[in-house]
């Protein structure tokens, strides 16, 4: 049994670790005069990269906040599965670089853009598998609302599919998949508080 503050902490440095990695990403051409606005704009494909693994990263971290909100304690298996849920968090930043590297080279964006795909994937699995454990474990507080639980439950979910779908669609067609996952990205950073019910909205605001 565990006491949830040095998670929570710990799980907070990392995810503001890596929400800040995500700009050194950020980088335009060394051009003078009229050029440097064109360079500046050929980088788009690195700011829309920056933009989806903010908002991803930013709810990942607002969903992680709900989840141990509402937990009495934790266990060895919810600390192993929140590391893993870090783990893969401080590694988006990589996919994210990637993104911008091989724009403009047909192979190497379907290669970027499905890792990317996959990790994202992965982090919304393990952060509902997070909330699974809590649940199976009886590691939620019992004073939380049943209601409260069902919209959590129904909050962490919604997205897998999504991503598989966008996933398969970045085989075929990387720049679709790059604006899917921005549209993904806005639909789980923006409307949570609308989402939720009750203290859990509250305590997201």
């Amino acid at each position: 049994m565990f006491r949830t503050n040095r998670i929570e902490a710990f799980s907070d440095g990392v995810f503001a670790i890596a929400i800040t990695i995500l700009v050194l990403e950020l980088a335009v051409p060394m051009v003078e005069g009229a050029d440097a606005w064109s360079a500046f704009l050929e980088e788009w494909p690195s700011y829309v990269a920056y933009v989806i693994s903010f908002a991803t990263v930013g709810a990942l971290w607002m969903e992680h906040v709900a989840i141990t909100e509402h937990l009495k304690h934790t266990d060895a298996g919810f600390t192993r599965l929140n590391l893993l849920l870090l783990m893969v968090v401080s590694f988006i930043p990589f996919p994210t670089g990637l993104i911008s590297e091989f724009h403009g080279d047909a192979t190497g964006e379907r290669v970027a853009v499905t890792i990317y795909g996959v990790t994202l994937f992965a982090a919304s699995c393990v952060i509902g598998l997070l909330w699974f454990h809590a649940r199976r474990e009886d590691l939620v507080r019992s004073d939380v609302d049943d209601r409260d639980i069902r919209t959590l439950t129904k909050r962490l979910t919604p997205s897998l599919a999504a991503y598989v779908v966008m996933i398969l669609t970045g085989l075929v067609m990387p720049f679709v998949a790059v604006f899917g996952y921005l549209v993904l990205a806005i639909f789980l950073m923006v409307p949570v508080g609308k989402r939720r019910a009750g203290g859990l909205g509250q305590q997201e605001a």
